[in-house]
C-alpha cells in the first residue's frame, strides 16, 4: 500500500489559474480586504468604547474599585491573547472562511450579552469571551493578505487593514463617551452590535475561502471522488485534523521557543501596545483631574492618538513599498527584513513621546501638549506595529496565520497587564517620572530590530522547515 506522501499532488493548473487566491481580480481582493478592515475596526473599538462609561458602570453596580474598573477594559484584551492560540491553528487546518464565519457569529453573540449584563461578574466575562472572538479577524486579517497579495504589494494592504486595528482604539473613548452620556452604556455595545451583524452578512455573500492549502485540499477531495485515484494537496499531511490542531497550536508555541525572531518583535510589540492600552485606561482620568474637563468631554483627549494613527498610517501606506522596491533593487533580492527599517524610526520616537508627555502632564502646561506627546506616540507606536506585522506576513507566508497569533497573544496578554499596574505606578512616581520610566524601557528595546535586520535572514534560514 502507498504512504501517503506517494499518492498524486494536485496543485494549480497554471501560473495564471483563478482559483488561486493571488489571481483572483484586484477588485474583489481590494472588497475582501476593506470588508476584513471594517469587521476589524468594529472588533477593535469594542477594546476602548466603552473607557469613558466605567464610572457610570461602577455606580449602576455600587463599586467603587478603580481597578476593577481597568479590568472591565483589559479583560478584553485577555481574550485576545487566548483566541488566536486556536483560531490561528484552526484556519491553517479547515481555512480562514469558516474559522471567519465562526468569529463573526460568535462575537455579535457575545457583544449582545455584555449588552444584556446584569452584574459586573457577568459583563466581565461576557468581556472575556467577546474579546476572544474579536481575535479572529485580527488574526486571519494578515493571513489573507499573506494568502491574495504579492510580497512587493503587501505595504500597501497591510496599512489600509491595519487602520481598523490601530485607529479604532483611539477613537473609540469619543463616540463612546456621547453615546453613554446620552443614552446610557449599553447602547455602546447595542451599536457595535448593530454595524457588526450588517458587515457579517455581507462576509457571508462576498467572502471566498484564500488558504491555498485548504483550495488544494478541497480540489483534490473532488478529484478523488470523480476518478477513485487518491489524489492530496501540494500541501496536505497524513494526519487527521486532531493531529493538525494540536500540531498547529504547537506551532504557535514552537515560534515562540524556537524563533528568536517571533520571540523578541513579539515582546517588542507587547512592550508598546501595553503603552497605548495603559494610556486608554488612564487619559480620561488625568485630563479629568488636572485639567477639570466633564466625563463626556474626556474621550476627546484620545483624537491626539487617533491623528497620529491616521497621518503615520498614509505615510507608511507610501512609503513601505518604495523601501522594499529600492533596497531590492540595490542588493538584488527582495528581503523580509527590510520591512524593518521603519520600525526602528518608530522605536527612537516612543521613548521621546512618553518624556514628552509625562512630564508636560505633570506640569499642567496648556492642554494641547500633552495630547501632542500622545500623538507622537501613536505614531511611532504605529511604526513598530506595521513593520514587524508586515516581517511577520513576508518572513513566514506559509505560516502567517500561526506567526501572528504567537505575535497577538504575547502583546495581548502583555497589554492586559500593564495597565493594571499603572495607577499605583502613577501614584508611587507620578507622571513624570512613571512615563520616564516606560520611555527608558521603550528606549531599550530599540536595538531589536537593528538586529533582526542584520541577522534576520540568517536566523530565517536556521529555523527553515522547523515548523511543521
Amino acid at each position: 500500500m502507498p504512504r501517503a506522501d506517494e499518492y498524486p499532488l494536485v496543485s494549480w493548473d497554471s501560473p495564471t489559474d483563478p482559483a488561486n487566491p493571488v489571481n483572483f481580480s484586484t477588485r474583489y481582493r481590494w472588497t475582501l480586504i476593506l470588508l476584513a478592515s471594517s469587521i476589524t475596526f468594529m472588533t477593535s473599538i469594542s477594546s476602548s468604547m466603552l473607557a469613558p462609561a466605567v464610572p457610570a458602570i461602577l455606580a449602576e453596580y455600587d463599586s467603587t474599585n478603580s481597578t476593577l474598573g481597568s479590568f472591565l477594559i483589559t479583560v478584553y484584551l485577555l481574550g485576545l491573547g487566548v483566541g488566536p492560540l486556536f483560531w490561528g491553528p484552526l484556519s491553517e487546518i479547515y481555512g480562514r472562511l469558516p474559522v471567519q464565519h465562526v468569529g463573526d457569529v460568535g462575537f455579535l453573540a457575545f457583544t449582545i450579552l455584555c449588552a444584556e449584563s446584569k452584574s459586573l461578574a457577568m459583563l466581565a466575562i461576557a468581556r472575556l469571551l467577546q474579546g476572544t472572538l474579536a481575535s479572529v479577524p485580527m488574526v486571519n486579517g494578515g493571513a489573507l493578505i499573506a494568502d491574495m497579495v504579492k510580497q512587493e504589494e503587501r505595504g500597501l494592504a497591510l496599512s489600509i487593514y491595519t487602520m481598523g486595528i490601530l485607529i479604532a482604539p483611539s477613537v473609540g473613548p469619543v463616540a463612546g463617551g456621547f453615546l453613554a452620556t446620552a443614552k446610557g452604556w449599553r447602547w455602546v455595545f447595542w451599536l457595535i452590535s448593530i454595524i457588526l451583524g450588517a458587515l457579517s452578512v455581507m462576509a457571508a455573500f462576498t467572502w471566498r475561502e484564500t488558504y491555498a492549502p485548504v483550495i488544494l485540499r478541497h480540489k483534490a477531495k473532488k478529484l478523488r471522488k470523480i476518478s477513485g485515484i487518491r489524489f492530496r494537496g501540494e500541501h496536505d499531511v497524513s494526519l487527521t485534523s486532531t493531529a493538525r490542531f494540536k500540531q498547529g497550536i504547537g506551532r504557535v508555541f514552537q515560534m515562540l521557543a524556537l524563533s528568536p525572531i517571533i520571540l523578541m518583535l513579539s515582546i517588542y510589540m507587547g512592550l508598546i501596545y501595553s503603552y497605548f492600552y495603559l494610556l486608554l485606561t488612564t487619559l480620561a482620568p488625568v485630563y479629568e483631574a488636572l485639567y477639570g474637563w466633564k466625563p463626556n468631554m474626556t474621550g476627546l483627549a484620545f483624537l491626539g492618538m487617533g491623528v497620529g494613527f491616521g497621518i503615520c498610517q498614509l505615510i507608511y501606506a507610501g512609503i513601505s513599498d518604495r523601501i522594499l522596491k529600492s533596497m531590492a533593487q540595490k542588493s538584488g533580492e527582495m528581503k523580509p527584513e527590510y520591512r524593518l527599517l521603519p520600525t526602528i524610526a518608530g522605536g527612537l520616537l516612543v521613548p521621546v513621546a512618553l518624556f514628552w508627555y509625562g512630564w508636560a502632564a505633570q506640569a499642567r502646561i496648556h492642554w494641547i501638549v500633552p495630547i501632542i506627546g500622545t500623538s507622537l506616540l501613536a505614531f511611532g507606536h504605529n511604526l513598530i506595529f506595521m513593520g514587524i506585522q508586515s516581517y511577520i506576513v513576508d518572513a513566514f507566508t506559509l505560516h502567517a496565520a500561526s506567526g501572528l497569533s504567537a505575535n497577538a497573544v504575547t502583546r495581548s496578554v502583555m497589554a492586559s497587564v500593564l495597565p493594571l499596574a499603572a495607577p499605583k505606578m502613577y501614584d508611587t512616581l507620578g507622571l513624570g517620572w512613571g512615563n520616564s520610566l516606560l520611555g527608558f524601557l521603550a528606549l531599550a528595546m530599540v536595538p531589536v530590530p537593528w538586529l533582526f535586520v542584520i541577522h534576520g535572514e540568517r536566523l530565517r534560514t536556521w529555523n527553515s522547515g522547523r515548523f511543521m
